[in-house]
């Protein structure tokens, strides 16, 4: 299956690479692969992560604390936002 990212969750996605990457030289590298893995296994398995609603499904990182928030829509995979998971749970709602 294939995957787009929603306008706004690609800047948070970019924005925190970028915050790993000025904690520690390489950390922004990893946190992507991670972020990469999980969002090859959504198209793997698009149906085997947590609901959130009737639309939105949530499969969180390994290694950091992200989840990968998304829809499918027809044949694709639509990551709605790339979600920090102590920070405001519900920001990305009108999306």
């Amino acid at each position: 299956m294939k995957f787009s990212f929603h306008e706004a969750s690609e800047r948070e996605f970019f924005h925190a690479i970028e915050y790993y990457e000025e904690c520690q030289a390489g950390l922004g590298l990893r946190f992507s692969e991670e972020v990469y893995a999980a969002i090859e296994q959504i198209c793997e398995h698009p149906y085997a992560w947590t609901e959130l609603d009737s639309r939105t499904r949530r499969c969180l990182t390994n290694k950091f604390p992200y989840g990968i928030l998304y829809r499918i829509i027809e044949n694709e995979i639509r990551i709605m936002a790339v979600m920090h998971l102590h920070r405001k749970p519900d920001y990305w709602k009108d999306r």
